[in-house]
């Protein structure tokens, strides 16, 4: 990582994770000049390994992303640590502010900042996120297999991620918590699936010997679990997009709120792509990465019929062709 940073670039990418990672890496081998900047907080830091990610199942996300700044590096594209604070746009560019006060220009933007992950007000949820409270089975399932698992009721998944946990164990508990208690056809598809409910609102993860070994209810009964699974409220990392016109939106599911992009990555606003979990708030690593290639190479296409346009202008006031 450096903290150089040019007065103005083809291509800012927002974001250094691996959407914005593969956006740069197609940008940079299209040979435009392209600016990664990270602010350094990714995700799935809490995770030992990332998963479900062809040929490289299970390495550590610190590793995958330095891999991806070499590569973006190799092909002449800047990785630069820093946090965008704001984007204005100036005639046909774009401002990209810094929070320490730095700025640079660029003529499109590819925006793949993420999400934050909003977890329940409940002691012990946050210090044991990414080890044995997780969110995502397909993420997780395997890792903890066969083991005791909870899965908290909160919105409108909580119910549907009982039953697809329960793909990996038998011991699988919903506890209802503060959500609406299962609707007669979804208590029927609990119980056919082996799945107990436990009703009361959740006080507290218990931890014993640094591993989670219950759930501590309001009344004080303690149901042993080994692993919880708590649906988070998923929030696009966006704020510095408000001067462009572009602010998070409910998503369709409830989840959370995202940036809403067409199947390319473009966005509402002209110049402004988006991709990975900001766009996609279920995306994994391997799925982000894929967007971020989409969207990188949509840029350097409109790029090129912006440069051809402009080619053409000149070359008709040389020629004097109208």
């Amino acid at each position: 990582m450096t903290d150089r940073l040019n007065s103005s670039y083809d291509v800012v990418v927002v974001g250094g994770g691996a959407a914005g990672l593969n956006g740069g890496l197609m940008l940079a081998r299209a040979r435009r000049s392209v600016v990664v900047i990270d602010a350094g907080s990714p995700r799935n830091a809490p995770a030992a390994g990332v998963h479900g990610l062809f040929a490289r199942e299970g390495v550590p996300p610190a590793e995958l992303v330095a891999r991806g700044r070499e590569e973006v590096r190799q092909y002449g594209g800047e990785v630069v640590s820093g946090e965008v604070s704001g984007i204005r746009r100036d005639g046909e560019e774009f401002v990209v502010t810094l929070a320490d006060g730095r700025s640079t220009r660029a003529r499109r933007l590819l925006v793949t900042s993420g999400l934050v992950d909003e977890l329940a007000p409940i002691p012990g949820l946050r210090e044991r996120w990414g080890r044995d409270v997780v969110h995502c089975p397909y993420c997780h399932g395997w890792e903890v297999r066969d083991r005791g698992i909870g899965v908290l009721g909160l919105g409108p998944m909580g119910i549907h991620l009982a039953l697809l946990f329960r793909q990996w164990s038998e011991d699988v508990v919903y506890f209802a918590h503060t959500n609406t208690p299962p609707t007669e056809e979804e208590s029927e598809q609990l119980a056919a699936r082996g799945v107990r409910v436990v009703t009361g609102e959740i006080a507290a993860v218990e931890v014993a010997d640094d591993r989670m070994s219950g759930v501590r209810l309001a009344d004080g009964a303690v149901v042993g679990r080994e692993v919880l699974a708590a649906p988070t409220r998923m929030v696009a990392r966006a704020g510095f997009l408000a001067d462009l016109g572009l602010v998070p939106t409910e998503h369709p599911s409830g989840a959370g709120e995202y940036i809403p992009a067409d199947a390319m990555g473009r966005t509402e606003a002209p110049g402004v792509w988006a991709a990975g979990n900001v766009v996609d708030l279920s995306a994994q690593v391997g799925a982000a990465a894929a967007a971020g290639a989409m969207a990188g190479a949509q840029i350097n296409a409109d790029l090129v019929a912006e440069d051809t346009r402009r080619a053409v202008a000149e070359y008709r006031a040389l020629t004097g062709v109208s």
